[in-house]
């Protein structure tokens, strides 16, 4: 079986080059590739293109990537807690796709499985469908959509094991699994990596046939997005 482990980040992320187009999985701030993110930054890779369902928020996540305006284009599905993001969409400095949260996962699943283009009613209408081709099905107008692919895909996972087949952990699930199917080059970071066996076959996510590579991460902050707290 390919041992498909690397030491680290900095090896993970080898080939990098500005002007790629990325996926970077998670929900919010909940099982985002911090180390991954982390390297993107010290490597210092401009003109980049990121598909994630949103960019975090300012001073995390994908947000450090935007203060340091190595971002070109977010395709994500809402802006979320990040002011620079609205500032910087709003300016005009940076170019937003926004898409409707289930078709934007659609998209992705649909690059992961081989599937160029279906159609979904979401956004006929409204701006989301201004240029896209529409078609009526039993009465019923739908968009074309087409998929999309990356040529990294970095996802986080709970447990991994050496063959880079995955677990996740609760709302990590979301985005992670379909765009480690959609990258041309899938790194996936974990917070426990064990050998190729281990993991119980019934509970993997995400199979090693999709994973180039795989690391252990480490020091990793899981922020919560918006604490509410109650005085009692």
């Amino acid at each position: 079986m390919i041992n498909k482990t690397v030491k680290n980040a900095q090896e993970a992320l080898q080939g990098i080059q500005s002007g790629m187009t990325l996926m970077l999985g998670g929900f919010g701030l909940c099982g985002i590739p911090e180390n991954s993110i982390s390297e993107l930054l010290r490597l210092g890779v401009k003109d980049l293109t990121c598909i994630s369902n949103n960019a975090g928020v300012d001073d995390f996540g994908i947000g450090l990537l935007l203060q340091q305006h190595q971002v070109k284009k977010m395709i994500s599905s809402y802006v979320g807690e990040n002011a620079e993001f609205e500032r910087q969409l709003l300016s005009g400095e940076l170019e937003v796709e926004l898409i409707p949260q289930g078709t934007l996962a659609e998209r992705i699943r649909a690059g992961g499985a081989g599937i160029p283009a279906f159609f979904t009613p979401a956004g006929y209408g409204t701006e989301v469908g201004e240029g896209k081709e529409a078609r009526e099905f039993n009465g019923k107008m739908y968009l074309m959509e087409s998929w999309l692919k990356a040529d990294f895909s970095f996802v986080k996972a709970w447990r991994g094991d050496t063959a880079g087949n995955l677990i996740y952990k609760g709302t990590a699930r979301n985005f992670n699994p379909m765009m480690a199917a959609a990258g041309k080059i899938t790194v996936a970071e974990v917070e426990e990596l064990v050998p190729a066996g281990e993991l119980d076959p019934n509970m993997i996510h995400t199979p090693g046939i999709y994973v180039q590579r795989i690391f252990q991460g480490e020091k990793y902050e899981k922020r919560i997005e918006q604490r509410t707290v109650r005085v009692v």
